[in-house]
């Protein structure tokens, strides 16, 4: 449930190192799960879509230091 004025809930998972297949090799990455929630009445899936991927490619690209 979203209360107003909110239209979305953005929800980050913990950040977990599970083995994983890529190109027939099995590495250890880091991953993690992010989630939306949002109104339908105000966002359109398209938007929330693109709003996901752009999250997605700033967290796998990111070369700044974190502290």
């Amino acid at each position: 449930m979203i209360s107003q004025p909110n239209v979305g809930i953005l929800g980050l998972g913990a950040i977990e190192k599970p083995p994983s297949g890529h190109q027939r090799l099995i590495a250890i990455r880091s991953m993690c799960y992010v989630t939306l929630s949002y109104d339908h009445r105000v966002v359109d899936g398209a938007i929330a879509h693109q709003f996901l991927h752009k999250v997605k490619e700033t967290l796998e690209n990111w070369n700044e230091p974190v502290l």
